[in-house]
């Protein structure tokens, strides 16, 4: 061979040995683009594992058993989002067990736990939760609108700490009457029992007469506290002729439904309440919106906000659902009949 011919070689070789060098190194660096996501996602996993599981806040009005069904389904939404309890949050609950006057206390237990957020079971332990911890997140996940309690600016744009569901419930009155009326025409006489909690009473008072208006019945109102002002109240009531009896939605109520239903059964007044519960417990028939699915749909907001949305940034939602349970057994001893339609009408018929 020559030595152009070698110097020819020679060159091939080189540009040869060059191109292998870059088909290498583009080897290189597509495996290692496709490897980056799975070191990026195996750093992720292994920081989530060194990380401490984040703490929920859980208040309640009630007891843990009148409780059961809404932490159940509030637990069942973040089970369905992929959170793990004890991997990737824990839960510190607390129940008030009917005992408003406690509220503070628990909430100021809760915001020692240093929560990443906060679930209120109803607009009085959201007010307390903001009261306790001004700083940390509050998921509502059911009561009165957050705009009527000053704990947001809009459903919109809720602007603060607080977001989450509303359950409607003073708009919810006016409903329950006409529920009642539909079932018990030749009532003309209601009584209301209101929660004697409330900052401002005229906030459940005024959408009460107005709906008794409305349907052409008297209004009458009681306001117990606590639960053993429960009996006097429903007797004070009886003795003013009422011929019905409608707690006006409110978590202390809720927590007293087996009280309220005992003593309007011995004074055999109907019951119309606001969840389905009254009606499973005695009441003659309720109506109002499907709490199970709000708790689970809280569960959404935590999420959310475990994620990094700010609550301000997340609009309060209100209810879509709502469902009618009649109470036959109830009817009958009270010598009620309830009207084919009502029946018809029913999501659920206890006989």
């Amino acid at each position: 061979m020559n030595r152009k011919s070698g110097h020819i070689h020679s060159g091939l070789r080189r540009r040869v040995r060059a191109g292998d060098a870059r088909r290498s190194t583009r080897r290189v660096l597509l495996l290692a683009a496709a490897a980056w996501p799975l070191v990026a996602w195996g750093s992720a996993a292994y920081a989530q594992a060194k990380q401490k599981p984040v703490v929920i806040g859980w208040l309640h009005t009630g007891t843990r058993e009148a409780g059961a069904n809404s932490f159940a389904a509030f637990k069942e939404g973040l089970a369905a989002l992929g959170l793990k309890e004890g991997s990737h949050f824990v839960i510190e609950a607390r129940w008030a067990d009917g005992r408003f006057e406690r509220l503070p206390v628990l909430a100021g237990e809760l915001a020692a736990k240093k929560p990443a957020v906060l679930v209120a079971t109803s607009a009085a332990v959201a007010i307390r939760l903001a009261e306790a911890a001004p700083n940390v997140p509050i998921v509502q996940a059911s009561g009165t609108n957050p705009v009527q309690t000053r704990l947001a600016k809009s459903l919109a744009r809720p602007g603060g700490m607080v977001t989450g569901i509303t359950n409607l419930s003073r708009e919810l009155s006016e409903k329950l009457v006409e529920m009642l009326v539909a079932v018990a025409p030749k009532v003309k006489r209601v009584g209301f029992l209101l929660d004697g909690n409330l900052r401002n009473p005229d906030t459940g008072i005024e959408p009460a007469r107005r709906s008794a208006a409305q349907y052409a019945v008297e209004a009458h109102f009681a306001q117990p506290a606590t639960a053993e002002a429960i009996e006097p109240a429903i007797s004070a009531l009886a003795k003013q002729g009422v011929q019905a009896l409608i707690p006006i939605p409110s978590s202390f109520l809720a927590s007293q439904r087996p009280l309220i239903i005992k003593y309007a059964q011995a004074q055999q007044l109907p019951v119309v309440g606001s969840l389905r519960q009254w009606a499973e417990q005695g009441a003659l028939l309720s109506y109002g919106t499907d709490t199970s699915a709000n708790f689970r749909r809280a569960a959404w907001y935590v999420d959310r906000i475990l994620k990094g949305t700010k609550p301000g940034d997340l609009p309060i939602e209100q209810p879509t659902r709502f469902e009618l349970v009649v109470n036959m057994k109830t009817a009958k001893a009270l010598g009620i009949t309830i009207p084919q339609a009502m029946i018809l009408r029913a999501d659920t018929v206890i006989e």
